[in-house]
């Protein structure tokens, strides 16, 4: 009965953590095209986060004509700075001692003054530019894009989205339907 009471105390202080917000999620993997806001306009944009980076992109018409994406840019594993180390600072490593990092009254280093994050997947993107905007405006639903990622050795493992609507028209533009 005596342990009993030793770890009622233990369970009321995790039942109260119960009610606390679960942990921030990490971005989920997957391929998204879009025209996004004030970008290039009749460019697609492809963003892929991936374990394998990816390599070939193409938008595919519906006549099975391509259009290879423009530029592809890999980043894996990035790694993102947060906290004062990110600030640019000159007088930072003379003046914080060893590192640039803020010594403790007791001279030992704080680690907290800064952090490093480090996301273990692979990010791409990729910029598509539309051979006939007008066309594909018309008939955006039978486009498709082709994405070729690295797999074992020099295969690539071939996968396909649907390609994304094309943005409204700015008012006063004439519609592709009426000419």
């Amino acid at each position: 009965m005596r342990r009993f009471w030793m770890i009622l105390p233990c369970l009321v202080v995790l039942a109260g953590c119960a009610d606390a917000p679960p942990p921030t999620a990490a971005p989920a993997p997957g391929v998204t095209a879009s025209f996004p806001s004030g970008a290039l306009v009749n460019v697609i944009q492809v963003n892929a986060l991936d374990p394998m980076p990816l390599r070939t992109v193409e938008l595919v018409a519906p006549d099975g004509g391509t259009t290879p994406a423009s530029s592809i840019d890999v980043d894996a594993n990035p790694t993102m700075l947060a906290g004062q180390h990110a600030f640019n600072d000159p007088w930072r490593t003379s003046s914080l001692g060893p590192n640039g990092l803020n010594p403790k009254p007791d001279a030992t280093i704080d680690p907290s003054v800064y952090s490093r994050h480090q996301l273990l997947m692979t990010v791409s993107t990729a910029q598509i530019a539309l051979p006939d905007p007008v066309a594909y405006r018309r008939d955006w639903q039978s486009y498709k894009i082709r994405l070729g990622f690295a797999g074992g050795g020099n295969q690539l493992e071939m996968r396909e989205i649907p390609a994304p609507e094309p943005p409204p028209l700015p008012e006063g533009a004439a519609s592709p339907e009426k000419s």
